[in-house]
């Protein structure tokens, strides 16, 4: 693997799971793989998870890892070919990859859309500027319009929660439901995850209202139903994720309470595990009484993150030797 930008980098998503899972049992059955290597971290938005189980993932293979917050921690870089820096921005994206690809064996890089101009969130403009300019792979920690690292996590997650349904030779029936919240989020979650479940061997369904559907080039021929209860019946796994609409462009058209996942709404399931990627707004997204109880599968899910990390910098340290 030279580099990790979305999930279709991984060519076989069942052989993948199962060498992470050797990993989760294992963990540093290949501390030496990155040994003398450095991870290089870059953050333009918060993070926790995110941040803290790929230093880890790094660490157990014997990597060192250097990490920069690069809007408070460092000078704000122009990423526009041509202009005249006389503003804010002291430092251009050509200079700043080079210099970082001298220090680092791999960079990976979080940075969020802006949700006002689609055309230029898709465009990827600052994960596709550390590819170009700089000159060792780069890893995506969430871009504008993916998440493949959450992705890979919840592929993990589900084979593990599935196990029994595989082993019978029954698809486990998955849905992934749109849920309130108070603001505006990106897409990159549910299309990493839309994108990882068509890869998957499962049933898969997306709800969430109208007005919200999702990128229809990612999305393909995946059935959208409007109607969460009808969307549930004889679920095995509901993945619960907000979103911004798509159609009207990172706008909150509907806050409404009743997509909110309660308790009430796993009954008519197949006594369904529900999985979100964190962090949840309790009482908004999910109620307490599924988070609190063995329906929710959250903690399990944020502690696969280490392991999808760890299999990812994995192939590419085995790609560079």
């Amino acid at each position: 693997m030279k580099n990790y930008i979305s999930i279709n980098d991984i060519t076989n998503l069942e052989m993948a799971i199962k060498e992470a899972l050797y990993m989760k049992e294992y963990p540093y059955a290949f501390a030496k793989a990155g040994k003398q290597k450095t991870l290089g971290l870059l953050f333009f938005n918060s993070s926790l998870r995110t941040r803290l189980s790929t230093e880890k993932a790094a660490k157990n293979l014997g990597m060192e890892t250097m990490t920069l917050n690069v809007n408070s921690d460092s000078w704000q870089l122009e990423f526009e070919d041509g202009t005249v820096m006389d503003g804010t921005k002291a430092e251009h994206i050509k200079e700043a990859a080079q210099v970082l690809s001298q220090y680092c064996d791999v960079l990976a890089v979080r940075a969020f859309p802006g949700l006002v101009d689609k055309s230029q969130d898709e465009l990827e403009v600052v994960l596709s500027a550390f590819m170009q300019y700089g000159s060792v792979p780069v890893v995506n920690l969430e871009s504008s319009t993916a998440h493949p690292l959450q992705g890979f996590t919840d592929a993990i997650t589900i084979y593990e929660l599935t196990e029994s349904l595989c082993a019978v030779n029954k698809k486990p029936n998955v849905v992934l439901s749109w849920a309130p919240h108070p603001k505006a989020l990106p897409h990159a979650v549910a299309n990493s995850f839309v994108q990882t479940m068509q890869k998957a061997n499962v049933n898969f369904t997306i709800t969430n209202p109208e007005g919200y559907d999702l990128n229809p080039e990612i999305r393909g021929e995946v059935p959208v139903i409007h109607n969460q209860k009808e969307a549930f019946a004889n679920a095995d796994i509901i993945y619960v994720k907000n979103w911004s609409s798509y159609e009207d462009y990172g706008k909150v058209q509907s806050q409404d309470s009743n997509w909110m996942i309660n308790a009430e709404k796993l009954k008519g399931t197949n006594q369904a595990k529900v999985m979100h990627c964190l962090p949840v707004r309790r009482n908004v997204v999910i109620a307490d009484d599924v988070l609190d109880t063995e329906s929710s599968a959250v903690i399990q899910q944020a502690g696969n993150r280490t392991w999808a990390a760890q299999w990812v910098l994995k192939n590419i340290l085995d790609n560079d030797k």
